[in-house]
């Protein structure tokens, strides 16, 4: 079960990293071309929100059965890049990442004019897609992860 769970956390990164990506570029579109908030902004950008609290409670569900994550020894965590890494790092990013899609998929909702629902998905969006990508690149960086894969 957690290798199943673990590709598909690996595999779902593409879809969340996709939709964000066009997330931000149709909300950037919008605010430049002063263009309406349409019913195709509104449904991709809540397609953004599920995918990314899919991948949270995939990943919420890894970091509890993980062999990795520890809480026995912080001390001796914190001096192990790999596990401070995964016990540590990667949750608190992913986690925040997730906070900033909601906050910024929740201004829109609540936003009156097209202008500042397209201002708030471009901002917590770009905010959360660089976290995000902050954190992949870390884990690759110091080769705990390949992008394609784990």
């Amino acid at each position: 079960m957690y290798t199943g769970l673990k590709h598909l956390h690996s595999g779902l990164r593409y879809v969340v990293l996709l939709l964000l990506i066009l997330a931000i570029i149709s909300a950037i579109s919008g605010l430049a071309g002063k263009k309406p908030y349409t019913e195709g902004n509104r449904k991709l950008n809540l397609f953004t929100l599920i995918s990314g609290h899919i991948q949270l409670l995939i990943g919420l569900a890894l970091y509890a059965m993980s062999s990795m994550v520890t809480f026995n020894d912080m001390s001796n965590v914190m001096k192990t890049a790999n596990l401070r890494y995964w016990t540590v790092e990667h949750i608190s990013m992913m986690v925040l990442a997730i906070i900033l899609i909601t906050v910024g998929h929740s201004k829109s909702k609540k936003a009156m004019d097209a202008s500042a629902k397209h201002k708030s998905i471009a901002v917590f969006y770009t905010i959360a897609l660089v976290i995000i990508l902050a954190a992949i690149m870390m884990a690759v960086g110091k080769g705990f992860i390949t992008f394609w894969g784990f």
